[in-house]
């Protein structure tokens, strides 16, 4: 029975928080093991279902945990039983805390509540008598994970595509057991690794190899046959033959801690509470019980639901999740044409890195061409490179290795895209040069082939203006590491069809990245807002402030990188050519830096020293007048623009909703889910009201 510590809430209370609740069923079913060798006897198997596909995955709200705790219910007072077993639906495991009740988490009393019947229900598996086995068939995340971690064993299928504590990535701590469970199976560096650093890298995922390789499951079988193998090998476990030991992890525990902290703070500066906190429980889980640890994370989880950082975390994931699903203005989706062979222009870094991503998402024909031959080389052989490592790592199979590189191919010539469904330029950054480009790859193709461009600044209506089909033409604008951000800016020319836009947007679905579809204007959204950005920035570094100073005061907000080392990657060439191309569009809101130019001209590309401190000589470079601010009005300043470039952006019908600025600069700028879209961050903060004299969302 569930152990209420006190009278403040109940489980029907709860109960009444989720009504939209789809709710997991715990069902029960005998397995004899004597058809798996051993000794034989009964195994309880429980399989979570809510009775959905794998589309919508199994989740723990109230009702699935007490669905859950009436099935231990049921095994617990029996005695013919020797194990209890835990395993999903296909291709799903259980994917953690329904959240759609949290807003009515309007308590202190409520918010608790929630983590302790997950810690009530959930730490009966170790409670039961009979050793309990979680077999992992498929996705598992927060507290799916957690519940296996309750378990005695456990065995994950080769197949399970993600593996996570993804909490501190929406502003919670692992609340059901993980703070304590985790660390103490595998080490706390290890653990820290999957409830710190992995959430905090773009919400990283494990998959089942690298979940077994660091300790989290005892045994690994093949999804063909993964449940009888588990079966099999639970017989051989309770029947003595097979012995698991695990080893205390010997490494310092304080060590793991501070380099989880230091990693916590060059993430974030301390801006997000709940990451320090998971730290905080997973340091003085060493000395705790678990009684005293089950507290902790009750208390933190408590707090933490109630926290205004939740509520962004939620909006944020809400978007990536639902809106980024669904473009809006997309077109019907039968339009879209299929892609058979794709074809790239260039054969620089980001073009291969196109050429790769295509090829292992579609696994289909690419072909890459340049100018050279050497060029070619070059850019085939970075893929062909990049495809051995993935291989070298275990992240595919020798054989799709060796197919995938079949698959791409270089040529100095275009001719080879004759065939070709979609043909994408990324050549230099120029208007008649990618002009000249679509009207050499016009000649070949097909009457249906898509032209797209990556331009990260131009017209694309003006790119297609000379071609006598230009509604074959669109954006389709990718960012760097095109492998790591998940955003393409998909862009509409005046001209651009419903049939190009939806094959666009079909590509984009297939190569698992979101899409948002975008008016053509110069710089589309991320790039013109981080323009205007960095631009009010190095201003106020002319006017005087310590490049110090500019460099550290957005670091409350907790952006993914300071300003100058967002110029940098982007290059001081390459930021200042978009400031001249929105300057030419809109006036002096991007005035170009006459010291940027200079920083340019000087042939430096890095900002940094060896000591990755700014470089001094480019310190003087930008340094100017004697009119300093304090770090607060920079961050000001920059906030100020950034809300009178939306509140534009929004009034030209750049996009259709303030929700798709949102998205945009979550998934292509890094926007920190604990502060949500940069609107409501803006509207919360009185800044949007302040520029534009109205909130951006009601």
């Amino acid at each position: 029975m569930i152990d209420v510590p006190n009278d403040r809430w109940s489980p029907e209370s709860l109960t009444a928080m989720f009504p939209d609740e789809v709710v997991t069923r715990a069902l029960v079913r005998d397995v004899d093991l004597s058809s798996f060798g051993g000794q034989g006897g009964t195994l309880a198997l429980i399989t979570l279902d809510n009775g959905h596909d794998h589309t919508k995955p199994n989740t723990f709200g109230p009702g699935g945990l007490l669905s859950l705790n009436q099935a231990l219910d049921s095994v617990a007072v029996r005695s013919d039983i020797v194990a209890v077993g835990v395993t999903g639906k296909p291709f799903i495991f259980g994917v953690g805390a329904d959240l759609g009740g949290v807003p009515a988490a309007d308590t202190r009393e409520k918010a608790l509540g929630i983590g302790q019947l997950g810690h009530a229900v959930f730490r009966r598996l170790g409670e039961l008598g009979v050793p309990a086995f979680a077999f992992v068939n498929g996705a598992v995340m927060g507290g799916g994970l957690e519940l296996a971690l309750h378990c005695t064993y456990r065995t994950i299928s080769s197949g399970v595509p993600m593996v996570a504590l993804p909490e501190c990535f929406l502003g919670l701590v692992p609340g059901w057991g993980g703070t304590y469970l985790l660390p103490r199976l595998i080490g706390p560096s290890r653990a820290l690794k999957v409830i710190i650093e992995n959430p905090l890298s773009q919400n990283k995922m494990l998959r089942g190899p690298e979940a077994f390789s660091l300790g989290i499951a005892d045994a690994m079988f093949e999804p063909a046959d993964f449940l009888e193998e588990s079966l099999r090998w639970a017989a051989r476990v309770l029947a003595g033959e097979v012995v698991v030991s695990r080893e205390p992890a010997d490494e310092d525990w304080e060590q793991a801690v501070a380099a989880a902290r230091f990693f916590a703070d060059g993430k974030l500066h301390g801006a997000a509470p709940a990451p320090y906190q998971a730290i905080d429980l997973v340091a003085a889980a060493r000395e705790r019980t678990r009684d005293e640890a089950f507290a902790a994370e009750d208390e933190a989880l408590a707090g933490l639901l109630l926290s205004d950082e939740l509520r962004a975390g939620l909006y944020a994931f809400d978007l990536t999740q639902k809106r980024a699903r669904r473009p809006a203005g997309a077109p019907d989706k039968s339009l879209a044409r299929p892609v058979t062979k794709v074809g790239v222009v260039g054969a620089g870094l980001m073009a291969a890195q196109i050429a790769l991503l295509f090829a292992r998402r579609l696994e289909v024909p690419v072909l890459l061409t340049d100018l050279d031959q050497q060029r070619v080389d070059s850019g085939v052989g970075w893929v062909h490179g990049e495809i051995a490592k993935l291989a070298q790592r275990g992240r595919i199979s020798a054989d799709k290795a060796a197919r995938l590189t079949g698959l791409v191919t270089g040529s100095v010539s275009k001719d080879g895209f004759a065939d070709a469904d979609f043909v994408i330029e990324a050549v230099f950054e120029e208007m008649a040069v990618k002009q000249r480009v679509f009207a050499e790859v016009e000649a070949i193709v097909s009457p249906e082939c898509v032209l797209a461009t990556n331009t990260s600044s131009l017209s694309v209506t003006t790119m297609a203006s000379g071609l006598a089909h230009p509604e074959r033409v669109a954006g389709f604008h990718f960012f760097n590491p095109v492998a790591v951000l998940p955003l393409v800016e998909v862009i509409r020319g005046a001209a651009t069809d419903d049939a190009t836009l939806a094959t666009a947007l079909a590509a984009g679905r297939s190569l698992k990245k979101s899409c948002v579809l975008v008016k053509d204007s110069p710089a589309f959204v991320v790039n013109r807002l981080l323009t205007r950005f960095l631009g009010e920035i190095i201003r106020t570094v002319e006017e005087g402030t310590p490049v110090e100073v500019a460099e550290h005061a957005a670091d409350p907000l907790g952006l993914p990188m300071p300003p100058f080392l967002l110029l940098q990657l982007v290059g001081p060439a390459v930021a200042l050519h978009v400031a001249e191309t929105l300057q030419e569009a809109f006036g002096d809101r991007f005035a170009v830096s006459p010291k940027l130019r200079s920083l340019v001209e000087s042939g430096r590309t890095s900002v940094y020293g060896p000591d990755l401190a700014i470089d001094p000589a480019v310190a003087e470079l930008l340094a100017g007048g004697d009119r300093p601010s304090a770090a607060g009005e920079v961050r000001e300043r920059a906030l100020e623009a950034l809300a009178e470039e939306i509140g534009l952006m929004l009034g030209e019908g750049l996009v259709a909703a303030p929700e798709d600025i949102d998205l945009c600069m979550i998934l292509g700028a890094g926007w920190p889910f604990h502060l949500g879209g940069i609107t409501p961050y803006l509207d919360r903060s009185g800044i949007s009201a302040k520029v534009t004299g109205s909130p951006f969302r009601g």
